[in-house]
């Protein structure tokens, strides 16, 4: 079965989060996807900088799930 990687960008400051998104790739493992994710989470967030993340309180959230769809 293969995981996917759903990311989840917020703002504590507005209270809101932006819509999730979900990898298209998927993974091998919850490890493989674990992983990855703290690797985006941290991208993200060195991307965004130091003044946005500390303005809008941003914090990312990230979630390996099981693909239920069924094979073809």
């Amino acid at each position: 079965m293969k995981i996917l990687l759903t990311i989840i960008m917020c703002s504590a400051v507005s209270d809101t989060c932006l819509a999730p998104f979900t990898f298209d790739e998927p993974y091998n493992s919850t490890y493989e996807c674990m992983i990855d994710g703290y690797t985006k989470a941290l991208e993200k967030t060195i991307e965004l900088g130091k003044e946005e993340v500390n303005k809008h309180d941003i914090y990312i959230k990230f979630m390996c799930e099981k693909d239920n769809k069924p094979l073809i």
